[in-house]
């Protein structure tokens, strides 16, 4: 049986979920998700406590329950608080501007990169060098954030590029004559 499945989602104040058969609608301050639930998963919410249920015969449906807990607790906790994750950028004349809805960047290409911000996602720039991906969906945080990254992955041996502000990046020794 899964472990993450049995755990309940508690659901704190000011947040709103309207359930219209297998599909889950989650409304709170800082906006509004929604997301279609596996047939073989059902939810039931008791006094702002949210827990999934399931077959426990059909070894699917248990694996469909722990992926639906852990989507509802992030829409839960994405509408209520948010998500964000911070890149830095390291290397000489790497720049980033946030201009309305194109973040614009200078990672040593011949041309500037310009990144076309989804709706649904803010990105803030406090300086050259920090870029803050914010929004409600950790999925989509999560892939703009890696999008980003992809355009100059850091390198192993000066440490150059775009990176996770937490990521660690193991260097290599330069070769020797």
């Amino acid at each position: 049986m899964s472990r993450i499945a049995k755990a309940p989602v508690s659901i704190p104040s000011g947040v709103e979920i309207k359930q219209d058969g297998n599909s889950l609608t989650v409304k709170g301050t800082k906006g509004q998700l929604s997301h279609v639930l596996n047939s073989s998963v059902n939810v039931v919410i008791i006094d702002n406590i949210l827990q999934v249920q399931w077959n426990l015969e059909d070894k699917k449906a248990t694996a469909q329950a722990g992926t639906a807990r852990a989507i509802l607790n992030n829409m839960v906790t994405g509408v209520s608080s948010g998500f964000e994750k911070k890149l830095s950028l390291i290397g000489v004349g790497y720049r980033a501007q946030a201009k309305e809805n194109i973040l614009s960047l200078s990672l040593g290409f011949s041309h500037p990169v310009d990144f076309l911000i989804p709706a649904g996602i803010s990105i803030e720039t406090p300086t050259q060098t920090e870029i803050i991906v914010r929004g409600t969906d950790k999925q989509l945080v999560g892939e703009v954030s890696a999008k980003i990254r992809a355009y100059r992955p850091p390198e192993p041996y000066k440490g150059k590029g775009v990176r996770y502000s937490d990521e660690h990046v193991v260097r290599k020794e330069a070769k020797k004559k």
